[in-house]
């Protein structure tokens, strides 16, 4: 194997992948048979709820397997569906969160000391 210890890799690598437009059929067996050739898999979470159906979270347990993946996977095709592969980007989601609570303490504000939108 190559030495991987001075490799440096962009920001958003990390091993958590994002999986979207996964097939609503697809069993977790069949995500550890595809994801699982390009490495060691910590988890996979297929989502199941109406509004998660057709994503799915992959763990590795190295960060270059998920690198691997990524660069494999993107637009792969399973069952006539062509798979978008992103790294997982917390901040992101957190971020959303954020600004609503954000904008939503202001609004408490506002109507606290009688303040409108235009002033």
């Amino acid at each position: 194997m190559n030495n991987r210890t001075n490799v440096r890799l962009p920001p958003e690598v990390n091993r958590a992948l994002f999986v979207r437009n996964l097939p609503f059929k697809i069993t977790p067996e069949e995500m550890y048979d595809i994801f699982g050739k390009y490495g060691a898999i910590r988890q996979i979470r297929v989502g199941n709820a109406n509004d998660t159906k057709g994503t799915a979270f992959v763990v590795y347990e190295d960060i270059f397997d998920a690198k691997t993946a990524y660069e494999h996977l993107q637009g792969f095709n399973i069952m006539g569906r062509y798979l978008i592969v992103l790294y997982y980007q917390p901040n992101k989601v957190t971020r959303k969160m954020n600004l609503a609570r954000k904008e939503e303490e202001l609004n408490e504000l506002r109507a606290r000391y009688g303040i409108s939108e235009d002033d």
